[in-house]
């Protein structure tokens, strides 16, 4: 008797044609990679892009290569941010979804690892990580920015009192330092080797703000658990996004000031946000600002477009700027204003041409974004329509929660070598595929807003 062979496991269909209803990129990138190894998927999406060819995509990544360029600077030497740039104008590819927490915060923590493992496994000194930093320091009770996961507990990272931690955004809470006491005490109970001793080394640093101290504990974090400097991360965020926003607004004629500024057009911009907010996949849109964010008392503020000015709906003679190209730009520069996730996007990456690796909710809304940016464009501006040529390509990619450890960062490392946690994992994800990683799509199957299209998209057949 002939023994038959199981055939080769696919992905489950049915969710696949859910996510190609908005994002078939993200299909392919699955199919292709189901039974390879976590990190032959992670090299995928670090795979080479095709390189800006119309003009205003070869301006944006000029743009963007210039605030790169600033951030490198901070953290390497010369010949360091070239290599850096080189690697990236080949393989432009962002981690995104990062919101600005430690990455003692499972989730942060298990995206950043699939990043490094795409950079590693395609041989890059460094990568991209695009860290939210507009969320308050507590979002819900003993959550966010301003507390430690510990695993069994939560410590308050910098002591502040609940009160202010719900009233300060992450991005401009500040100047701060850490809660020495409790961060002490943490070692007084437990074996904290593998992370405490590198926060404890900046317990009497004065940050900024919390984002820096975010960033910088993260830096210090990662160079300690891969001491042999694999790939180095570069924590990248809203006032990033910021400056680019703000370098795009120095021109008149450039694509992203006649969409804000030339009426005409801004009234086009705003009928293909309203109409992708109505379609069947209007609950992936972050609408909940215009265009920008206000900053104001330390804190981020909603922003609407009434009389020509930005201002705060509830405090209509409180937060004010006019929306004119030069008040923008100088607001961006002043940190009185962050771009939204549209303008955030726009410039990181849709007009840029760079790969964005992100969530659930985020593969949805930056598909839903390129689709906006396309319905703007004026098909009889020659410039325009290369473009509009050049999105037929969309850079997409499904790249947080691939990996979804349920236990905490801190029993994730500790049976793992000191020194040597990266590269360990590096070993444990070459051995694990993508669809036990994902136990078959779980997340996806679990997720309320794809689950609700696949209810629509039933009930429409």
């Amino acid at each position: 008797m002939t023994a038959v062979s199981d055939p080769t496991p696919t992905p489950p269909a049915e969710i696949l044609a859910v996510l190609s209803l908005l994002c078939p990129e993200v299909v392919r990138d699955i199919e292709q990679n189901w039974n390879a190894p976590v990190s032959d998927y992670a090299r995928h999406l670090w795979r080479p892009v095709a390189r800006p060819a119309s003009g205003p995509a070869i301006a944006a990544r000029s743009i963007l290569r210039e605030v790169l360029h600033q951030r490198l600077g901070a953290i390497m030497q010369p010949e360091e941010i070239g290599k850096a740039l080189e690697e990236f104008e080949h393989r432009p590819v962002i981690q995104s979804g990062l919101h600005c927490l430690l990455l003692m915060d499972r989730i942060t923590f298990d995206a950043l690892l699939l990043a490094w493992l795409g950079a590693v496994e395609n041989g890059l000194s460094a990568f991209f990580g695009f860290m939210g930093t507009t969320m308050t320091m507590e979002t819900i009770g003993r959550e966010g920015p301003g507390w430690l996961d510990v695993g069994d507990d939560k410590v308050n990272l910098f002591g502040m009192g609940r009160h202010k931690l719900c009233r300060k955004s992450a991005c401009v809470a500040g100047p701060v330092t850490l809660n020495k006491r409790a961060l002490q005490a943490v070692g007084d109970e437990t074996d904290a080797s593998r992370w405490l001793g590198t926060l404890l080394a900046s317990q009497d640093k004065v940050f900024g703000t919390a984002a820096d101290a975010l960033t910088a504990l993260n830096e210090d974090l990662v160079a300690d658990w891969d001491r042999s400097g694999m790939a180095l991360p570069v924590f990248i965020d809203d006032r990033l996004a910021a400056s680019a926003v703000a370098r795009h607004l120095e021109y008149d004629g450039s694509l992203l000031s006649r969409l804000l500024i030339e009426p005409a057009r801004r009234q086009r911009l705003e009928h293909a946000l309203q109409d992708a907010a109505s379609s069947p996949f209007g609950r992936f849109l972050p609408n909940t600002t215009a265009y920008f964010w206000g900053i104001r008392e330390e804190r981020v503020r909603k922003l609407v477009l009434d009389n020509g000015h930005l201002i705060e709906p509830d405090r209509p003679h409180g937060f004010s700027v006019p929306f004119e190209r030069s008040h923008l730009k100088q607001a961006l520069l002043d940190g009185v204003l962050l771009p939204n996730l549209f303008l955030t996007f726009l410039v990181l990456a849709i007009l840029p041409r760079v790969r964005v690796a992100g969530g659930l909710r985020q593969i949805g809304y930056v598909a839903l974004f390129h689709s906006i940016l396309l319905a703007a464009l004026d098909e009889n501006a020659p410039e325009e329509r290369d473009l509009a040529a050049e999105l037929q390509v969309r850079e997409n990619a499904w790249g947080m929660r691939v990996i979804d450890e349920k236990i905490s960062v801190r029993e994730q490392l500790a049976g793992l070598p000191e020194g040597a946690l990266f590269p360990d994992l590096l070993r444990q994800y070459r051995l694990r595929t993508f669809a036990e990683t994902t136990d078959d799509l779980k997340l996806v199957r679990e997720n309320a807003r794809w689950r609700k299209i696949g209810q629509a998209g039933i009930k429409a057949t």
